[in-house]
């Protein structure tokens, strides 16, 4: 699978670690940045990510932030992308399966790594259900 990566500062600690993971689990990583911990706004790095998943250049996406909601409602501005801000791994599993997430921000000053690492896995190998949630999905775009 081809996964983006991107965040902020606060989201810095944790991007290379799980980068690492994705890779060790033999997925295709690009990594939108941010390269330090120094301050940066999020924005910058996630409309370009977005940009690219919202093109299918991606399959899915990891977003990182200190709450989360910064990057996911940037994320969300882009049409054909549903991030979902996720703390616990029931969280993520149900935003692939219910609402079709292609993107999982999480929540850096809230979850533990090992969450962390834990939410991410089970984002990625989850699948959506369709059905009934399919035609809920399909009504998400504003028009």
């Amino acid at each position: 699978m081809k996964i983006a990566i991107g965040g902020d500062h606060a989201g810095f600690p944790y991007k290379a670690p799980l980068i690492k993971m994705l890779q060790k689990m033999g997925h295709e990583v690009k990594d939108f940045g941010t390269n330090s911990d120094q301050s940066v706004d999020y924005p910058d790095y996630i409309h370009p990510l977005s940009n690219e998943l919202a093109q299918k250049k991606h399959d899915l996406a990891v977003i990182l932030c200190g709450s989360g909601n910064g990057v996911a409602i940037t994320a969300n501005k882009h049409q054909h992308i549903r991030a979902a801000v996720c703390w616990k791994v029931e969280l993520a599993e149900l935003a692939r399966q219910h609402n079709n997430a292609n993107a999982i921000a999480v929540p850096v000053r809230f979850v533990s790594f090992k969450m962390a690492k834990n939410m991410v896995k089970a984002f990625l190998t989850s699948e959506f259900e369709g059905g009934r949630h399919e035609r809920r999905v399909n009504k998400i775009p504003a028009h």
